[in-house]
């Protein structure tokens, strides 16, 4: 008799308890994910990261609310600074890291990044885009013959930023002569100093902002060079750094280089998050960059699209990062700007781009 009455106690008990619990969605549900920005309103790292924002709430159990905070400063340092020493870490951070973070910490180049990024959660890689290096169309430096030729004066935001990393590469391995004015403050910043005359040039990896369409684009300014592991579809006339090299010392170098850029929009959450919410997130991921919605907003404001998983992603860091010294060696030498180089542009301090 205490046995049946048990066994109808447990089988109440099951009929109050929902069938689909999941602890994933009992976490998420009624949260708040924060998105932090690592530079001010209006640049690439910013649209990238409120367009995102918007739309993988649908994707994540329990469909959180999403807040995108700007937190720009010291190139990035700031916002990760904060993510991994002060945020919480369950689950419901996320920040899009300065693209130039992995070789950085392969190289030993920015004293300020005092962590491993290989214990960050890698939650994706939003788009792979190539760097590409351009003039405005009046300009006299229109080729890469040019640029080796003359001195060409063009538009960076910081003097430790990928953008003046491969001026130094390019002075130092290809023979041009670029002249980085750094400390303009955004990338529509560096498109007014063109304008007013105050540079020649600028680099972007998302030239297809810049014009109505891809032919309109091509004809209004001079692209001399594009950094990435594959020329990028309708700008194939475009140089490419990697098929560039003379010899395999010079390839090693190039790819290592070319392979960092193309880590172009990279999405992380802080270390020590429970490995079943990193996978949801990086799930919700997945599903929110193929979700028509997302795609039709993205292709609305130009973003190029190109996404990578976590997974591709954290090999990708963990393979820069773990590279062989002789190859840091060489590359850290060749991406050295020269003093003379380089010159800071009369402009108010520079916020990150």
């Amino acid at each position: 008799m205490n046995r049946r009455a048990l066994l109808a106690g447990l089988i109440a008990v099951l009929a109050l308890t929902p069938a689909s619990a999941d602890p994933i969605e009992d976490f998420y549900r009624g949260k708040q994910i924060k998105i932090y920005v690592r530079a001010a309103p209006g640049g690439n790292y910013d649209v990238y990261s409120r367009v995102l924002g918007r739309h993988i709430t649908r994707h994540i159990p329990g469909n959180p609310s999403v807040l995108p905070i700007n937190m720009p400063g010291g190139g990035g340092v700031v916002a990760l600074n904060y993510v991994v020493h002060a945020a919480p870490r369950d689950g419901t951070v996320l920040t899009m890291i300065t693209q130039s973070f992995p070789m950085d910490q392969a190289l030993g180049l920015n004293k300020s990044l005092k962590l491993d990024l290989r214990t960050l959660g890698w939650i994706g890689n939003m788009s792979d885009t190539n760097e590409f290096l351009y003039t405005a169309r009046e300009s006299p430096t229109r080729t890469l013959a040019d640029a080796k030729r003359r001195q060409t004066p063009f538009a960076a935001t910081g003097i430790g930023s990928i953008v003046t990393q491969l001026a130094g590469l390019y002075n130092n391995m290809l023979g041009l002569k670029l002249k980085v004015i750094y400390g303009y403050p955004s990338g529509p910043a560096m498109t007014l100093a063109m304008e007013r005359g105050e540079v020649e040039g600028r680099s972007t990896s998302n030239p297809q902002v810049l014009g109505p369409s891809n032919a309109a684009i091509l004809a209004k300014h001079n692209f001399l060079i594009q950094a990435g592991m594959a020329k990028v579809r309708d700008y194939e006339s475009v140089p490419l750094l990697r098929e560039l090299a003379e010899d395999d010392g010079q390839r090693r170098i190039f790819d290592f280089v070319s392979a960092s850029v193309n880590i172009a929009r990279p999405i992380v959450t802080n270390p020590d998050v429970p490995p079943e919410r990193v996978q949801v997130l990086r799930r919700a991921f997945q599903a929110t960059l193929a979700d028509p919605a997302f795609l039709e907003e993205a292709e609305r404001l130009r973003l190029e699209i190109h996404w990578k998983s976590g997974e591709e992603l954290e090999r990708l860091v963990n393979g820069l990062i773990g590279a062989p010294p002789a190859v840091l060696d060489r590359v850290r030498e060749a991406i050295q700007l020269k003093p003379d180089d380089a010159a800071k542009a009369k402009v108010a301090p520079a916020r990150e781009e």
